[in-house]
């Protein structure tokens, strides 16, 4: 079509011209004649290619836009779909795996039983924000799960402050930072988390002793855990928090302070 085109163009500029030639030699029904038989025909002709390789450009657009708008709702779809799959399944699966374990096994079920709270908790009852009833509750959760796997020399101390019921705070920001003391807890594993309340402020400090293999801090806060976190403060607490850790000796220590005025 556009060779074609492109041909019809060049006889068409050089038809004119010879058609311009003998008009301008001619007279009368002769002038009348070429403009109407020769020069007037060729017009439509290469106006007719124009507009159908015009036309068919367009159709081409508009099939290969149809076909990625088809693709991309698949994809959707199938990413629903996916996100409505797995929970469900994971949920059966551990439900499964509870009746199949001997009622004398109480710290098999338990486990389960934490496991499933734990994953029930991320997955559906967290909304934009929740009470810090709702958040103390699955850290203890979290703590109590964390303990079964850990060695039985751990000492724990925690506390949380008993007048943080109905305030307000985003889900999962202090999870990470009780992740990371379980995580490199050694030497005397000795862990401390307080959570309290200060006239409008939050403070959470966290600290545990580490093995001699951790006494590079550099090594000590090297997970992306962290890392992450900040990245959440700034977009949920821009100006209202101040976070830092800390490595003295065989001693790590994370300290979180929000504002929630």
């Amino acid at each position: 079509m556009q060779i074609l085109l492109q041909l019809s163009g060049i006889n068409l500029f050089l038809l004119i011209g010879q058609c311009a030639g003998i008009f301008y030699m001619g007279s009368g029904w002769i002038d009348y004649m070429l403009i109407n038989v020769c020069f007037i025909p060729f017009l439509l002709i290469y106006y007719t290619l124009i507009r159908n390789e015009k036309v068919s450009r367009n159709y081409r657009s508009k099939i290969l836009i149809m076909e990625k708008l088809k693709s991309d709702k698949s994809e959707s779809e199938l990413k629903f779909l996916k996100s409505q799959y797995h929970p469900h399944f994971l949920f059966n699966a551990l439900n499964t795996i509870y009746f199949q374990i001997d009622d004398n096994n109480i710290e098999a079920k338990r486990s389960i039983e934490l496991l499933s709270d734990l994953l029930r908790y991320q997955l559906y009852d967290i909304e934009k924000e929740v009470t810090f009833e709702q958040e103390i509750n699955y850290l203890q959760a979290y703590i109590a799960f964390q303990k079964i796997r850990m060695s039985s020399k751990l000492l724990l101390n925690a506390y949380f402050d008993p007048q943080l019921k109905e305030q307000k705070i985003h889900p999962m920001i202090f999870q990470p930072i009780i992740e990371n003391s379980f995580k490199y807890a050694g030497g005397e594993y000795k862990i401390k988390i307080e959570l309290r309340m200060e006239d409008n402020k939050i403070i959470f400090y966290v600290e545990n002793t580490t093995s001699s293999i951790w006494q590079n801090e550099e090594n000590t806060n090297a997970g992306i855990g962290l890392d992450n976190l900040k990245k959440r403060l700034d977009l949920l607490y821009p100006g209202k928090y101040n976070f830092y850790t800390e490595h003295i000796s065989n001693l790590f220590i994370a300290k979180l302070e929000i504002n929630i005025e």
